[in-house]
């Protein structure tokens, strides 16, 4: 069975990708980094635990955190969980 992948984004994250103008750079460059990251959660930097917004901790129960840089110098931060038929990913946002 090919384990499906699920993507999420959390509340504030959606609300700023989604006041996007789709044809915006950074809109294309976040659907970029997405589709990359469906393929190998593991090409962004894992962030140190004492690093993390208690937000994230407190709200998600997260185990992980993972950064990736953009092109922009903007950054995506998310977590990845999940069994072993499917893997989530849960996106914080853009900073």
């Amino acid at each position: 069975m090919k384990e499906k992948i699920s993507v999420r984004g959390a509340p504030d994250f959606m609300e700023f990708f989604n006041s996007l103008d789709n044809t915006s750079d950074r809109y294309k460059e976040i659907n970029e980094v997405l589709d990359l990251l469906k393929k190998d959660y593991a090409k962004g930097d894992k962030i140190p635990r004492n690093l993390w917004p208690k937000k994230y901790s407190k709200e998600y129960q997260i185990s992980t955190l993972f950064r990736f840089k953009l092109r922009s110098g903007w950054r995506l931060v998310y977590t990845v969980y999940g069994t072993k038929h499917e893997k989530v990913y849960h996106y914080f946002g853009s900073i």
